[in-house]
């Protein structure tokens, strides 16, 4: 690819949006954050897979940008000039390079530590535009032509290759896919690295190593999603889950001065993430994807600095001392002055005989683009009478020949916002079918068949359907808290004016004053989003309560 080609596939027709050439006032601004080095023709100034690469700005030499490929060749991703500069969205991130950086003719750059190009964008508000932008669009160009330190083998017959297209994809991370189903080069593929189709799915990570089915957890270690994150001191605050309420109180928390790390366990955004389209959200008036806007709010969070470790999930409080302590899996014990429990909630799976045996191989919990390409064409059934379930039938019925919604009561009025229904109704190719419920799924190793119920008159169905989304009520994920915070009947957490003097007495309460309005029966501990009691299913008001706790925060710190 040359030079011209790659920058105006970018952003065309802006491409200086994506590669903008500095001015001299600009440069000379920049360099009281770094210092200027002299470069010959071939220096490599950072490798594939390198962590904490500086950023650099080419002040009269040239570059290329390339990728090596698994054959050994390399693919030039865009060759810069004089007046640009390097980095994309893993600068901010910590993460490890996708490209290796050589300088093609001699001369002189700029080198910024990752540490004081962040103070830059946070002092320097023109120049944190223009990079910011940058970094975002030649991220969404790297993704886009699948520029990548990782290739997927798998089937979409096969649940797990899903699984790990989608933790890669909601993550923002660049790679190629081979479906070993229509592929013809994919033997060479399974022969050069020693696998078979039984390994499905496989990941190979910068060409050398190899994870058969791997976890989400090895995923992100292979591809080093948490480099540099130090998990050893104590944090001013942990927030426990990386939806729309746990990202802002990361930016706020960042912005702010704190000391803040957020755990995830898949990807950020949480449920939301996964809506194809959200138009009620405020300043959105055409509507955003939910991953759309978890990344923007992932970027932001570290633009402010503060640490998001992916596919860490916490495993316990320990509530008997302090600092608290936040147990991972494969970590002795995160410390916090302060937690935020942010860990929303999950879709009830609903009773029907054999679900999980189709789980990713035809049922599925979220309605993504991912998800969307399997069944074009296809018809489909939408379960659910909320605007996750709204969203979702309209999104798949852009691809799929028809959508049959089933919900349980007589009309979607009181669960799902007026602009859906109306969009559903209105929908020659959305089936709406109320007071009915599936009863039956079918197929030998994937889904084949449905049988749904109408509940008022008994009339059974079966439909020869491959592919179903459940997205039915909602189980707050905290068993991770059994025995450390008080619960509702249904095992949301309490918090503020809910809490009984019984609770803050079980508690022991030890405090004069009484929780503040989001927190818990633990002093210092809050509760945010989807997995609070009594909290209103909207991705504004998650964010509102996100930033609230942080004011929070401060004032138990100090208390301290």
């Amino acid at each position: 690819m040359t030079m011209d080609e790659s920058k105006d596939s970018v952003n065309s027709p802006e491409p200086s949006k994506s590669f903008p050439k500095l001015t001299p006032a600009q440069i000379e601004r920049m360099k009281r954050f770094g210092e200027v080095r002299t470069v010959a023709a071939g220096d490599i100034l950072f490798e594939q897979g390198a962590v904490d690469v500086p950023f650099f700005v080419l002040l009269s030499c040239g570059m290329e940008i390339v990728q090596p490929t698994e054959s050994g060749e390399r693919r030039v991703v865009v060759v810069h000039e004089p007046g640009e500069f390097t980095g994309e969205v893993n600068m901010l991130s910590n993460r490890r390079s996708l490209v290796r950086a050589r300088v093609t003719a001699p001369g002189e750059v700029l080198r910024i530590s990752q540490e004081k190009l962040r103070s830059l964008i946070q002092t320097e508000p023109d120049l944190s535009e223009l990079i910011m932008r940058a970094f975002i669009l030649r991220r969404l160009y790297l993704i886009e032509h699948g520029h990548g330190d990782a290739i997927v083998l798998g089937s979409r017959h096969c649940a797990g290759t899903l699984r790990v297209r989608e933790f890669l994809s909601r993550n923002g991370h660049p790679f190629t896919y081979v479906d070993l189903d229509r592929d013809q080069e994919a033997q060479h593929l399974l022969d050069r690295f020693n696998v078979s189709v039984d390994d499905v799915p496989v990941l190979i990570c910068r060409g050398e190593y190899v994870l058969r089915n791997p976890s989400n957890e090895e995923v992100a270690e292979c591809l080093g999603f948490n480099t540099g994150i130090d998990n050893t001191h104590v944090r001013d605050v942990i927030v426990v889950g990386a939806g729309p309420a746990g990202l802002a109180a990361a930016v706020y928390a960042a912005s702010e001065g704190l000391d803040a790390l957020v755990l995830e366990t898949a990807a950020p955004g949480g449920q939301a993430g996964s809506s194809s389209r959200i138009e009620n959200y405020l300043g959105f008036p055409t509507g955003i994807s939910g991953q759309e806007l978890a990344g923007r709010a992932y970027t932001q969070a570290r633009k402010f600095g503060a640490d998001i470790a992916i596919a860490k999930s916490a495993a316990r409080l320990t509530c008997q001392r302090k600092p608290y302590v936040i147990e991972v899996r494969d970590s002795e014990g995160i410390q916090g002055r302060t937690v935020i429990i942010a860990s929303g909630a999950q879709y009830n799976k609903i009773a029907i005989p054999d679900l999980a045996k189709y789980e990713g191989n035809g049922v599925y919990y979220g309605a993504t683009f991912m998800e969307a390409q399997l069944c074009v064409h296809e018809e489909v059934v939408v379960v659910g009478g909320g605007n996750s379930a709204g969203q979702a039938a309209v999104f798949l019925s852009q691809t799929a020949s028809k959508v049959h919604v089933l919900v349980r009561s007589r009309a979607l009025a009181q669960t799902m916002s007026r602009y859906l229904v109306r969009r559903i109704e209105d929908n020659p190719a959305i089936d709406l079918r109320t007071q009915t419920e599936i009863i039956g799924l079918e197929g030998e190793s994937a889904l084949e068949r449905v049988v749904w119920r109408n509940t008022q008159t008994g009339e059974e169905e079966v439909r020869q359907i491959r592919h179903v989304f459940l997205m039915t009520g909602a189980i707050p994920n905290t068993a991770w808290l059994q025995g450390c915070l008080a619960l509702d009947s249904r095992g949301f957490v309490k918090t503020g004016n809910d809490l009984s003097p019984d609770d803050l007495s079980q508690a022991g309460w030890a405090l004069e004053r009484p929780p503040y309005l989001l927190e818990t029966s633990l002093p210092g501990v809050f509760s945010v989003g989807d997995v609070r009691s009594g909290n209103v299913k909207r991705v504004a008001s998650a964010v509102g309560e996100g930033s609230v706790a942080i004011h929070m925060v401060h004032q138990v710190l100090q208390e301290q």
